[in-house]
């Protein structure tokens, strides 16, 4: 009697140590899971939710980013590099440009697309990165207004069009989100001159108008990148635009949210986001 239960005893305890090791690795193996979806999701290889914030001059871009500064700790806010442009090695190529296009144009923009692509590179660890303007812009807008109005030669004008090409075959800078700031030109031409930029006193309400038509035809008319874009009414003043703004954070914050779920769901596959 003694012998049997000592026979069974023994393989009890045989099958409780097999079966203890059993759920042993079971759970080292979901912690290897975790760990592993927590680098995918958090690491370097992991591209964040990137918004681009795109509009005429004057329609309150450095606004729209100052509203999302209450969520920094979500958000990387990268300004339009401005400063850079006002002073390389004490040259500011904004006022040269403006005040010499014909002349300054290609130098300028080669080098506002040096520092665009610093910006459309630029890593950060936050789930969300909103960029003040960008390549495409630069590409759609300014540089095909230069061409057009014949202030930048053809050649040059192809030039840059094979930098734009070379960029986006062998560099990510696909945005998942567009917020076009709609303005009427004549409403920020008035801005404009309210708050009196130096380097802004020779712009007129028909270089506006232009500017307008091509973000127009590249936001609005879908003819250049595509993207998904939401519009917002930036003809409001500043005391009736935040509930624009607060729209925005649904498609901004709530998107990006939604996207780092999908990775922890599947790392292996990519999700688009559709409203």
């Amino acid at each position: 009697m003694s012998f049997f239960f000592c026979k069974s005893f023994y393989k009890y305890n045989k099958y409780y140590k097999i079966k203890t090791k059993y759920f042993a690795l079971v759970a080292q193996s979901h912690a290897i899971m975790a760990s592993n979806i927590k680098v995918k999701k958090y690491g370097a290889g992991c591209q964040p939710f990137t918004v681009l914030i795109e509009g005429n001059i004057g329609s309150g871009k450095t606004t729209f980013l100052n509203h999302f500064k209450q969520f920094e700790d979500q958000v990387c806010l990268i300004t339009e590099p401005v400063d850079k442009w006002r002073n390389l090695q004490e040259f500011n190529l904004l006022s040269l440009m403006y005040s010499q296009p014909d002349k300054w144009a290609m130098p300028f923009q080669s080098y506002v697309n040096l520092t665009m692509l610093q910006s459309h590179t630029m890593q950060t660890d936050k789930p969300v990165k909103l960029m003040e303007r960008s390549l495409y812009s630069s590409k759609y807008c300014f540089v095909e207004n230069l061409y057009k109005s014949k202030l930048m030669e053809p050649a040059m004008y192809h030039i840059l069009q094979e930098w734009y090409k070379f960029i986006e075959e062998s560099i990510h800078i696909r945005a998942d989100l567009i917020v076009y700031l709609r303005t009427s030109p004549d409403i920020v031409h008035k801005r404009i001159q309210k708050r009196a930029r130096s380097e802004e006193s020779s712009i007129s309400l028909k270089y506006l108008q232009e500017l307008h038509d091509l973000h127009e035809n590249w936001l609005m008319a879908n003819q250049g990148y595509n993207s998904k874009v939401i519009v917002l009414n930036a003809d409001l003043d500043l005391e009736q635009i935040g509930t624009e703004y607060k729209r925005s954070e649904n498609h901004i914050i709530n998107a990006a949210f939604a996207q780092q779920q999908a990775v922890l769901v599947s790392p292996s596959k990519s999700h688009s986001l559709d409203d």
